[in-house]
């Protein structure tokens, strides 16, 4: 039976990985003011980070509706016909209502529609990488139990750390209080977050300046790495130079059997702003 692979668009997996898996993302929408785009589909992530560095008030983001999930269920048994089966790996649901479209939109088809919608309890790429891994399983032709069971444990291993290169964004959005902002800026104070098991962004510690936080997040992947082979994803958004250096470094220091160089998306660029930098890391 084929098994068919659908996230969100927050997974921020490249149109041209996605097309050759064939992964299906449905978009979640980004809104500046009364104009309102599809993420990834009308606005691309280089023009959102143009656009938010010119606009004065903070962009809002929405969830797919059920109909659009369930229009999407649809059209994958119209492709691949009754007998698919559809894992649909979700932005976590302690960030978003997404999951929760999805399993309304599951409950208002056939229930004969092998349908297994998953909470990933991540965001961006960390939940993209897996589902690329799960789509490679299905491609090399996998059974859905067993996809099922490696991203079982790629959730409950995969590690990730990011920096923000300003609170503005994290304030704005009411994450931190404005006086925490103005102190963090004052002193260079550059915040390690991470996701929490819940899927709730949490911070992991906080130093001075980015190469200090860089090393700390490096020093925290190499104990869990213990020297075992890892896949690894640098995310960035607005800041390729410094994420292509950051990669080469964990090339150097890891031993890397697979990599990925990724800028985050609209969705969770709307709250992290420009300047971010991030690393992923599951043991192969």
């Amino acid at each position: 039976m084929p098994v068919v692979i659908l996230t969100d668009s927050a997974s921020d997996i490249d149109a041209s990985v996605r097309q050759s898996l064939g992964i299906v993302a449905v978009p979640l929408k980004v809104m500046f003011g009364a104009e309102t785009y599809l993420d990834g589909v009308t606005i691309s992530s280089s023009a959102f980070f143009d656009k938010l560095k010119q606009s004065h008030a903070l962009p809002t983001t929405s969830q797919p509706s059920p109909l659009e999930f369930a229009e999407a269920y649809k059209a994958i048994y119209e492709q691949y016909g009754s007998d698919v089966q559809i894992i649909a790996i979700l932005l976590s649901g302690s960030l978003s209502g997404t999951y929760q479209s999805a399993m309304i939109a599951k409950s208002m088809l056939d229930e004969n529609m092998d349908i297994t919608v998953i909470d990933s309890r991540k965001a961006s790429f960390v939940h993209g990488m897996i589902c690329v891994e799960a789509a490679k399983a299905a491609k090399a032709g996998k059974g859905k139990e067993q996809i099922l069971d490696a991203i079982d444990r790629y959730l409950d291993e995969v590690q990730v750390y990011f920096i923000v290169d300003t609170l503005e964004f994290l304030q704005k959005g009411g994450r931190i209080g404005r006086a925490s902002a103005v102190i963090g800026s004052l002193l260079n104070i550059k915040p390690i977050l991470t996701l929490d098991p819940a899927g709730y962004v949490a911070a992991f510690d906080k130093v001075r300046g980015t190469k200090k936080a860089l090393n700390r997040v490096l020093e925290a992947l190499q104990e869990y790495a213990q020297g075992q082979p890892v896949r690894v994803a640098i995310l960035h958004s607005s800041a390729h130079e410094q994420a292509a250096e950051l990669l080469e470094r964990v090339k150097n220091e890891f031993q890397v059997t697979e990599s990925h160089l990724e800028q985050i998306g609209p969705v969770i660029g709307t709250h992290t702003g420009p300047g971010l930098l991030g690393v992923v890391m599951v043991k192969q």
